[in-house]
């Protein structure tokens, strides 16, 4: 298991550190003058489908991909006066979906609290679990309030095969994360007219973009089903961002700047067309305002003449917002585009 940029008290655990790095990569062209030369001019939002939560940074891993740098050391958890906030958000609000992230967000005492009230207000609401959670002794249930919930999970599995996945996820993981499968489908989840939603999430291991995201759904689908007679509803790739312990990684290894080079050299303005900042709000652990996930782990809230916390937030206000954007939005428009929905082009 990696350890985090915290506890190795590293430069990179910084999002101030972050950015400069990224701002002293040289590319020929910012973000926003890519978005100038395509039909959008200026990256807006149009308007607020999905309210993500990211519950905390506490995780029961380390992933060495990881643009959150969460772990099982992290104490950043969205404490009661925020989550009662969201709550109110979540009732109030126009939104077709509750997407819960961390960290582990299952690890969040009120997770399930979180879960069922976003079912009484009727919207969808997607786990994004990182399956190994759902072997320890504390979740080993879990599956069924899912299942009962009607949760859509979207599962975090590198790769169809154990080195690949272990390489990015720690030793064991693999054994672990097909356990966890395993339990999700015995309860119907990825199973044909179950009605559960079982979608793997997998991003390349290396310096690279994503293959075809149809291809590689035809080539984990094959694989899971021969080794493991495992099913699962479809897969989504995304881009590894050039965030927190990937980015380390991308400098350690020398490759950040040819890495950054494919992502701008890859900008597809039909891509642009659907990221996810543009239908999303993002709610950080202490009740900050983001565009997305990436921004808020890059610590960039809203412009100022926005709301900043969910404690002040207005729908109406927040639904054409101008996008706040930098050289990692490139990670989100290259080739097929990435979002937290996979492809977007």
């Amino acid at each position: 298991m990696a350890l985090t940029l915290l506890s190795q008290r590293h430069p990179l655990a910084s999002a101030a550190s972050q950015r400069r790095t990224l701002d002293q990569v040289p590319v020929p062209v910012t973000f926003d003058q890519a978005i100038a030369d395509t039909p959008l001019k200026v990256l807006r939002a149009t308007g607020i489908d999905i309210l993500q939560i990211n519950v905390g940074k506490q995780c029961n891993q380390a992933c060495a991909h990881c643009h959150v740098d969460a772990g099982p050391d992290r104490k950043e958890v969205m404490p009661d006066d925020v989550m009662d906030a969201v709550l109110r958000v979540l009732e109030g609000g126009r939104f077709s979906t509750l997407d819960i992230t961390g960290g582990a967000p299952e690890m969040h005492p009120r997770f399930k609290d979180l879960v069922q009230a976003g079912r009484q207000q009727g919207v969808r609401v997607i786990d994004r679990c990182n399956l190994t959670i759902l072997t320890t002794n504390k979740h080993a249930q879990l599956h069924e309030f899912l299942a009962a919930q009607g949760v859509d999970v979207v599962a975090s599995l590198p790769h169809h095969g154990q080195d690949f996945t272990d390489r990015q996820r720690g030793g064991g993981v693999y054994e672990k994360s097909i356990e966890a499968l395993k339990k999700l489908n015995a309860v119907g989840y990825g199973r044909p007219g179950s009605g559960l939603s079982l979608t793997l999430v997998t991003n390349p291991v290396g310096a690279f973009l994503p293959a075809s995201q149809a291809a590689l759904e035809a080539d984990f689908r094959r694989n899971l089903k021969r080794k493991h007679d495992i099913e699962f509803t479809d897969l989504i790739c995304i881009t590894n961002l050039p965030i927190s312990r990937y980015l380390e990684w991308l400098q350690q290894s020398g490759n950040l700047e040819t890495y950054m080079e494919k992502l701008v050299g890859a900008f597809n303005p039909a891509a642009a067309e659907g990221v996810m900042c543009r239908n999303t709000i993002s709610v950080g652990w202490d009740g900050t305002l983001f565009d997305c996930d990436f921004n808020q782990m890059l610590e960039m809230p809203l412009h100022d003449e926005y709301p900043q916390t969910v404690f002040d937030f207005e729908q109406a206000v927040l639904d054409d917002r101008r996008i706040v954007v930098g050289p990692h939005c490139f990670g989100c428009t290259a080739g097929q585009g990435s979002s937290c929905g996979g492809a977007t082009a």
